[in-house]
C-alpha cells in the first residue's frame, strides 16, 4: 500500500497545485515501462479481482501521471527538462535489459519481461534522486514536502517488501528468490541517502535537506 500511496501523493501535487515541479519526468516514464512489462500478463493470467485490479491501477495511474507531465497546460510548463537531463535513460535500460537475459529463472517471453521489470524498478528512481538535488540546490538544500513524502513512500514500499521475505524465508521451507532479492537490495541502498535525511527531518518536525 506504501506503492500506491506515493502515486496517490504525487497526483495530488500535480493536480492540487497545477504543477510537476521538483518530479523527473523520465523516472515516471521509466515506471511506465516497468508496470506494462511486469504487468502485461493481466490479459490473460487471473489469479484473483484485486490482483487484477491493482495491476490495472499501477498501469493507468502511471501512464496518466506522463500524460499530465507531458501534454497539460499549465502543468507540462512547470516541467524542467534541463535538470532531467543529466541521465539518459538509455543507460539504465539497456543494462538491466542484458541482465535479464542473463540472470533469469527460465527463457519465455513473460519470464523475461518481468525480469526485466524487477532490475529496472532498481534504478528507475536514479533520475529522481537527481532531479531533487537539482532543485534543492536552488532552495538551500531544502526539499519540497509532498515531493519528499513522494519519493519516501516509493523508496519505504521496498524496504516493507525486504522486511517480509525476511519473514517468508523464516516462515516457508524452501523459499528462495535471489535475483529478486538482490534487485530489491540494491533499489534500497540507493535510497538510504535520501532517507536519513528525511527521517533526520521528521524527527526535527522540518522540512528535507539534502547536503549541498
Amino acid at each position: 500500500f506504501m506503492h500506491l500511496a506515493s502515486i496517490m501523493i504525487l497526483l495530488f501535487k500535480i493536480n492540487s497545485r497545477k504543477n510537476c515541479a521538483g518530479i523527473s519526468l523520465k523516472s515516471q516514464m521509466l515506471y511506465v515501462l516497468v508496470f506494462v512489462t511486469r504487468y502485461l500478463d493481466l490479459f490473460w493470467n487471473f489469479n484473483s479481482l484485486y490482483n487484477w485490479v491493482m495491476k490495472v491501477i499501477f498501469i493507468s495511474t502511471s501512464v496518466y501521471i506522463v500524460y499530465l507531465m507531458k501534454f497539460v497546460q499549465p502543468i507540462c510548463a512547470t516541467y524542467r527538462k534541463d535538470a532531467d537531463d543529466k541521465l539518459p535513460v538509455i543507460y539504465l535500460i539497456a543494462p538491466c535489459a542484458v541482465l535479464a537475459l542473463i540472470f533469469i529463472e527460465f527463457y519465455e517471453i513473460a519470464e523475461y519481461l518481468w525480469t526485466f521489470s524487477i532490475y529496472l524498478e532498481a534504478v528507475a528512481i536514479l533520475p529522481q534522486l537527481m532531479v531533487v538535488h537539482e532543485y534543492a540546490k536552488n532552495d538551500g538544500g531544502f526539499v519540497e514536502n509532498l515531493t519528499s513524502h513522494y519519493v519516501f513512500t516509493l523508496g519505504g514500499y521496498r524496504f516493507m517488501y525486504i522486511l517480509n521475505w525476511i519473514y517468508r524465508v523464516a516462515t516457508e521451507k524452501g523459499y528462495r528468490s535471489w535475483y529478486v532479492w538482490i534487485a530489491g537490495l540494491v533499489q534500497t541502498i540507493i535510497y538510504c541517502d535520501f532517507f536519513f535525511y528525511y527521517l533526520k527531518a521528521l524527527k526535527s518536525g522540518g522540512r528535507t535537506r539534502l547536503p549541498l
